[in-house]
């Protein structure tokens, strides 16, 4: 099998020419998602970066949806589009401040924030590409751009979001203690205050808010954080009652998040809107392939294919062994920690064994398909990373033809470089240095 395989790889060159198959075969999608095996590791975010920027340049994507908060990315949609109060790339990402902040402050995402405004700013383009997050972690911060958004536009509509999302304040806005103490019935909640709110929202039209400058991407966003709060508020209740009921609450607000994404630019510029999404391969591998589907989990990927089956592409990537950019529990700092070699058993193992070490592969291909059916491992490295429970914390089994249309395998690879890394990633980071390979 291994040496059949070996004549279906296209090995990457380190030329600009690499990515040319994946860009042919991604031409008639209107979204491609773009994952990656671990949430910091440098060669997958600048590689998912140039494939982005080409899809953008040459077939006209319209917009890079990732797996980040709405508030905190329409910062960065803000400066890429000309808001002369955000000063630069750097600048643009402050808003990101939530654990783990490396994820998207990092030298890889300032410099495709860079790209993009410089490919805006070099000729006016008719469509400018905008930058969008996904996630629903930001109840606070969409609240406060609700309130922040109606107070400009109607006071008294603010007055009345503002009484709604009040209800939160008995739990010292922290939306863990709002979920604990909700899962145990102490208190009755808050769903109906935040759906009221985005009904109301969503009842009113642009035109109704046309004054101070207001545009109508600032009440598409509005309408967008009154939504994210009420799908927080269901996430932060269902936190408590298991994985399986928040992962898809989580995964369908990105799904639906996305879908309302694309149905506005759809109908502002006149023409299918086109999208790139960066996240996990966790979140954008078709789940219907993965150890997911046992136990009742959905993500981005298979909600995407089921909803536009002829117009998504998913591309996921792999890593044999290297360093990481991760932390070693929740809210604890980022560490340069080196990543063990990949199990036997795994898919990882198996593009080890390959002749070239770099290389992108065609899932679609029927021989390709034959020779990877079987099920095995594949590791998966979130903002966590525990080595001495590798198997069970990293790994799950996986038809990988079935999960993505193609995978790019980068045999070594290195750890993500926050903007400002702290001690204990400098310090990991000269560590490994010094033992690295051996110290694997």
């Amino acid at each position: 099998m291994m040496k059949e395989l070996k004549n279906h790889i296209t090995p990457l060159m380190g030329t600009d020419d690499d990515y040319d198959g994946i860009l042919a075969m991604a031409r008639t999608a209107r979204f491609v998602l773009i994952g990656e095996a671990s949430h910091g590791t440098h060669e997958f975010y600048q590689i998912r970066a140039v494939i982005t920027q080409r899809l953008i340049a040459e077939q006209d994507f319209m917009a890079v949806a990732v797996e980040a908060d709405w508030p905190d990315a329409y910062r960065v949609n803000r400066y890429v589009k000309g808001d002369a109060v955000i000063d630069n790339a750097e600048d643009a990402l402050s808003d990101f401040q939530r654990f783990p902040q490396w994820m998207w402050r990092n030298t890889e995402v300032r410099n495709f924030v860079d790209w993009l405004y410089d490919y805006h700013h070099a000729a006016e383009k008719q469509v400018p590409v905008g930058f969008y997050g996904l996630d629903l972690y930001s109840l606070n911060t969409s609240i406060k751009s609700v309130i922040h958004y109606l107070e400009q536009v109607d006071p008294a509509a603010a007055w009345r979001a503002r009484h709604r999302y009040g209800c939160f304040d008995a739990f010292e806005n922290n939306p863990q203690r709002y979920g604990y103490i909700t899962s145990l019935n102490l208190d009755p909640g808050c769903e109906q205050e935040v759906i009221a709110q985005l009904k109301e929202m969503q009842q009113r039209n642009f035109a109704s808010f046309l004054k101070n400058g207001i545009s109508q991407d600032d009440f598409f966003s509005a309408t967008q954080n009154a939504r994210l709060v009420a799908d927080a508020e269901h996430y932060y209740r269902a936190m408590f009652k298991g994985r399986p009921s928040s992962w898809n609450i989580r995964d369908r607000h990105m799904a639906d998040t996305l879908n309302a994404l694309a149905d506005y630019l759809t109908e502002k510029y006149h023409k299918p809107a086109k999208i790139v999404v960066w996240a996990h391969n966790s979140h954008l591998g078709d789940a219907s392939a993965t150890d997911m589907r046992k136990r009742g989990e959905i993500n981005i990927g298979q909600l995407v294919r089921e909803r536009y089956p002829q117009e998504t592409f998913l591309i996921g990537f792999s890593t044999y062994h290297g360093t990481v950019t991760a932390a070693s529990d929740w809210d604890q700092p980022e560490e340069n920690k080196p990543v063990r070699e990949a199990l036997e058993d795994s898919i990882e193992a198996v593009f080890h064994a390959m002749p070239v070490k770099d290389f992108w592969l065609n899932l679609r291909e029927p021989k390709v398909q034959e020779l990877l059916a079987e099920q095995r491992l594949q590791r998966f490295i979130g903002v966590i990373y525990r080595p001495d429970t590798e198997r069970w914390s990293h790994y799950y089994h996986v038809q990988l033809p079935q999960e993505f249309d193609v995978i790019i395998h980068l045999d070594k690879t290195r750890a993500l470089t926050p903007l400002r890394p702290g001690h204990r990633w400098t310090q990991t980071f000269r560590e490994f240095e010094e033992t690295y390979p051996t110290g694997i």
